[in-house]
């Protein structure tokens, strides 16, 4: 075989195997694209929202809550008597309000009536008494009553008749009832005393710490004894669902994967077992670029972060771990994951 041949047989087997990869490797390369990343959650640091001792941590590390599950309890030797108390004042108002509103007994209303008779009864005997020293006084011209005693007469029937009409007066504000500003007054200083025994009762029930969502304690930060602020968080709770793989897209991928695509995720505990997810999110800005303005070889190295929503109802991916995401470009739309 001359050397002709040679070059003509090395030239069929070259363009044989680019052939082959176009025909073969090209497609896997070109139609499934593989990422690698981390798998992430939500986390939710939970402080109680007064300041007070902590009584009880009920959870430890890794037990999985429920939404409304109780956490933790604060002391609340000092808040109960307060909310006692403002239950008694609110009590003692609303009788006070229902007084104004019922208004006067009739047994008031007939005591009312007694004390003008007796008032009048009393006036008129005072009356009765300073004409008859006046008439002994201008018969005996001024020599069997003495001027003291005219006075004094005089005065204890004014004073009588002063009590008649103070008595007049009672009967008749029993007679047109509590005022509507009373009772209006009234009514408002209820409510203040119903609305601070809600902030009581609402206190007494904030000192129990209680889970927003369902998820696995991921820190216990706090222990009985301690100080609770608002500022303090006593657990941090990481959220089961939803979750998801968050890894980074290329810039020349970036135009064939939408969101909604369906995506296959391994991890190394147990690649044999793919887990089911979707495309839910692509970043719209690239990161780790050094300057604005790309060169065209740099512009290729611009990613963007992608989250792959996964279904793991058996719990198997834990934050932090590492996962690789294989999307299938020419697959349809797959259903958004249920998490």
């Amino acid at each position: 075989m001359n050397r002709k041949s040679i070059v003509i047989a090395a030239a069929a087997i070259a363009l044989l195997a680019l052939l082959a990869w176009w025909l073969f490797g090209r497609e896997e390369q070109s139609d499934v694209i593989t990422l690698h990343g981390n798998v992430d959650l939500r986390q939710v640091d939970l402080p109680f929202k007064d300041s007070e001792r902590i009584a009880a941590v009920l959870v430890e590390e890794g037990t999985p809550v429920k939404a409304g599950d109780v956490l933790a309890r604060l002391d609340t030797s000092r808040l109960q008597p307060r909310v006692r108390q403002g239950e008694a004042q609110v009590t003692a108002q609303s009788e006070l309000l229902r007084k104004l509103r019922n208004g006067a007994r009739p047994e008031e209303i007939a005591q009312a009536r007694a004390a003008v008779a007796a008032a009048e009864a009393e006036a008129a005997n005072a009356r009765s008494q300073i004409d008859r020293l006046q008439s002994i006084s201008d018969a005996s011209k001024g020599r069997a009553i003495s001027t003291t005693d005219l006075e004094a007469a005089a005065t204890q029937a004014r004073m009588s008749e002063a009590h008649a009409k103070n008595a007049r007066e009672a009967l008749a504000l029993l007679l047109a009832g509590t005022r509507k500003e009373d009772i209006e007054q009234a009514q408002a200083q209820l409510d203040a005393a119903e609305a601070d025994l809600a902030l009581l009762r609402q206190q007494l029930q904030d000192a129990e710490l209680v889970s927003p969502t369902d998820g696995v304690i991921r820190n216990r930060l706090m222990e009985p004894g301690e100080l609770a602020t608002p500022q303090r968080p006593v657990f941090s709770i990481a959220i089961a669902r939803p979750k998801w793989v968050r890894a980074y897209l290329s810039e020349p991928d970036l135009g064939r994967v939408n969101v909604g695509m369906a995506a296959s995720v391994t991890i190394d505990a147990d690649p044999k077992q793919p887990i089911a997810g979707t495309v839910g999110f692509i970043s719209s800005t690239a990161e780790f670029t050094p300057k604005t303005v790309q060169t065209e070889e740099l512009r290729t190295s611009l990613v963007y972060e992608v989250r792959i929503l996964v279904q793991d109802p058996d719990d198997r991916m834990r934050l932090g771990m590492p996962a690789t995401v294989r999307i299938d470009t020419t697959a349809k739309t797959a259903a958004p994951a249920a998490g």
